[in-house]
């Protein structure tokens, strides 16, 4: 990766990932934002529920396909600018659906917004770790990607209840606004960072190469196990744990919590041995989700439980984003917007496995990810051995940061 034409003081260097961090929160809470306001939306646009649902699918398929390709398309451009750009795309996609009632158009929106998603948070990952010192790479991808984790335990609550009082096109607009802020922010504080001088062809051998391939693929399997059992969690406390409806939103925060917690904590681990923290947190996953599975029934030890699979789950996160960057050496620009993908089809297959389990018992689906779980251990084992390629004057940044 590039070096940054003037690279930051320490204070300068957080106050980039401050808004980094900031944009990749305000991105997440768009896309957690449909989920909570599924019933109004359908109402008011005329459609079913289900079809409703496929706001958040568009979502997901615009983040794990149109991602990866405008992070192609503009490989050379400035970071800053791609980023500014990406949140531009990103507030006129979600002008669409609060100026036009129209289904089809909305399905369209979201998938935009999935896309300037993939592509900023990408571009984001390279700014951070080129401004930091290698040594703390780690570091600067767990305060970007805790944005993604804050969003989901924060802005789906806020969101919904703003939706509630002013409507769902008032909980858009609120998220318009953020980005206006955010692009504000990026203009103002995050350095020109060029682009890379190879362009996508020449980064794509490198960022598909096996090893790659290799850990994205943990990245998928790590994720389908975390949504097999995570998506049919309510069942599972309501049936098997015996919790009341009032309280599963206090079990969903304390998990919400641990995953921020994980995210941030993550990056140190990553720092001192990304491939070993790798098998540790999936181990600690797999055995958070036996233990949920034995003591299913006992309400404090689930809590505790719930607290413990956050945090392992998400430990993992900057670790898995560092692999893949590493190993992909002189391609690990384009290598950036990789495992965004990878975990989205892991988060579109976890309910699918689940789902089918589901018919059987409300605990199946924990077992469910247990099994899956179980390979994501010997995945990351085996994935551990895997070296980066020789270094280049071309490699990345994060290329010399121990593994």
């Amino acid at each position: 990766m590039s070096t940054p034409q003037a690279t930051p003081g320490r204070g300068g260097t957080n106050l980039v990932l401050a808004t980094l961090f900031f944009g990749v929160f305000a991105l997440g809470c768009a896309e957690l934002l449909v989920v909570g306001l599924l019933e109004p939306i359908a109402a008011d646009l005329g459609v079913s529920i289900p079809a409703a649902g496929a706001l958040v699918t568009s979502y997901a398929l615009g983040l794990a396909i149109g991602g990866p390709i405008l992070t192609a398309l503009t490989i050379r451009l400035d970071r800053r600018a791609v980023l500014a750009g990406a949140l531009v795309l990103f507030a006129v996609a979600n002008l669409a659906p609060v100026l036009i009632a129209d289904y089809a158009l909305f399905v369209v929106a979201r998938g935009v917004d999935g896309a300037a998603q993939g592509l900023f948070v990408a571009v984001a990952f390279g700014v951070g770790t080129s401004i930091a010192p290698p040594e703390r790479a780690g570091r600067a991808i767990s305060v970007i990607i805790s944005g993604v984790a804050v969003s989901a335990a924060l802005g789906l609550p806020l969101g919904t209840a703003i939706g509630q009082t002013l409507g769902w096109r008032g909980s858009f607009t609120a998220i318009i606004v953020l980005s206006v802020i955010v692009l504000i922010a990026t203009l103002a504080l995050v350095p020109a960072v060029p682009g890379s001088g190879s362009g996508s062809s020449g980064q794509a051998r490198y960022a598909l190469a096996p090893r790659v391939l290799a850990v994205l693929g943990l990245n998928l399997v790590v994720f389908t196990s975390l949504y097999a059992a995570l998506t049919y969690i309510v069942p599972f406390l309501r049936d098997v744990t015996g919790v009341p409806a009032a309280m599963v939103s206090v079990y969903l925060f304390v998990y919400g919590l641990a995953t921020a917690v994980g995210s941030f904590s993550g990056g140190w681990f990553a720092d001192r041995n990304a491939a070993r923290t790798l098998v540790v947190g999936t181990t600690g996953m797999a055995a958070a989700l036996l233990m949920l599975h034995l003591v299913g029934g006992n309400p404090v030890l689930v809590a505790l439980t719930m607290l413990l699979w956050g945090l392992f789950a998400f430990v993992m996160v900057p670790s898995l984003q560092l692999r893949v960057v590493s190993l992909a050496g002189p391609g690990g620009e384009l290598a950036q917007s990789l495992p965004a993908s990878a975990i989205n089809i892991g988060v579109a297959l976890g309910p699918i496995a689940g789902g089918i389990a589901l018919s059987s018992s409300a605990s199946a689906p924990v077992i469910t990810g247990l099994a899956i779980a179980l390979v994501g251990i010997a995945a990351s084992v085996a994935t551990g051995y895997l070296k980066p390629p020789p270094a280049t004057t071309t490699a990345p940044t994060v290329q010399s940061t121990r593994r």
